[in-house]
């Protein structure tokens, strides 16, 4: 978040805190609730951000992300307008602090997709509107709250809650552990050596109080859960190594490791998802997953993280 009087960034949950994301979470359920039914690009009744434009500035391919928020926009009653690296003058040079002052005087809201988070963060620090992480290197906040907001309609406390990550150590998970931190749940990540998260992230949960297991045996991990996480094996801008992908090999999501889980245990993944490598068929379209409603979430997790940037929650 910025200093007191200055925009209100939304670049990480730790940043915005569990009050802040519990409101997120609330304001998203009834949004949703009070417009079923409607068509996708029709204003909630109040049209909270009638007048606004959100400025979008994508340096990853994106597909949840971009229509998200574009609709998450327009449902708002405001618009958003798309800056990408190859058609803009960030592509050419331009730096992030300029970026930052010429949109800051041109729209209401810049939301940023990119490699590196120091970019996001230097785009904060320039800008006098607010800044949204839509995703980096180091985290991804909105896809949580999306996820959180998953679980929460599905049925599941978050405080106590048994999560269980497969995989790569990434910068989905490293949001993943903030949240836990800020709602008290567990989470056991089961990776290949040397793919763990980042250290950091794994004392942030544990200095609040969650357990946080790493290990290197899925099965381990997966057993009692409430919910298993996965994610691609090789993100976007990795080289797609055939030694990432044979040392990952064992923590594919399939049936025997949904079967050692609760029984009423979820399946979430941020998708894209290369089925046949981090989970099986079987797995992403059985009962148990949940990708889908989690995709659509992304809309109105995004809706209540706009409205809180905007001081309206």
């Amino acid at each position: 978040m910025a200093a007191p009087g200055g925009p209100r960034h939304f670049l990480s949950l730790s940043a915005a805190g569990g009050d802040a994301i519990a409101a997120m979470l609330s304001e998203a359920i009834d949004r949703k609730t009070a417009r079923a039914g409607w068509p996708k690009g029709a204003p909630d009744a109040d049209a909270p951000l009638a007048g606004h434009v959100l400025g979008m500035i994508f340096e990853k391919a994106s597909t949840r992300t971009r229509v998200s928020f574009d609709i998450a926009m327009r449902q708002l009653g405001g618009s958003a307008l798309i800056l990408d690296s190859g058609t803009s003058q960030l592509g050419r040079g331009e730096s992030i602090a300029d970026t930052a002052r010429v949109l800051s005087r041109m729209v209401d809201c810049v939301m940023i997709r990119t490699d590196d988070h120091a970019k996001a963060e230097a785009l904060a620090q320039h800008a006098t509107v607010p800044v949204i992480n839509g995703l980096t290197d180091r985290s991804h906040p909105c896809q949580i709250v999306a996820d959180l907001l998953t679980l929460v309609q599905r049925g599941k406390a978050l405080p106590g809650l048994e999560l269980a990550w497969m995989g790569d150590g990434n910068n989905v998970l490293h949001s993943i552990l903030e949240a836990a931190a800020l709602f008290r749940f567990n989470v056991r990540v089961a990776t290949p050596a040397g793919y763990e998260p980042d250290a950091e992230f794994v004392e942030l949960a544990r200095a609040a109080g969650s357990t946080v297991v790493l290990t290197q045996d899925a099965a381990a991990a997966a057993r009692g859960a409430d919910v298993i996480v996965t994610d691609t094996w090789v993100s976007m801008g990795q080289e797609h190594t055939h030694n990432k992908l044979a040392a990952m090999a064992p923590y594919q999501v399939n049936a025997a490791l949904m079967d050692g889980a609760k029984p009423d245990a979820l399946f979430l993944h941020c998708l894209p998802a290369h089925v046949g490598e981090e989970v099986t068929e079987e797995v992403f379209e059985g009962p148990r997953s949940a990708v889908f409603d989690e995709a659509e979430n992304r809309i109105h997790a995004q809706k209540s993280v706009l409205l809180w940037c905007f001081g309206k929650l």
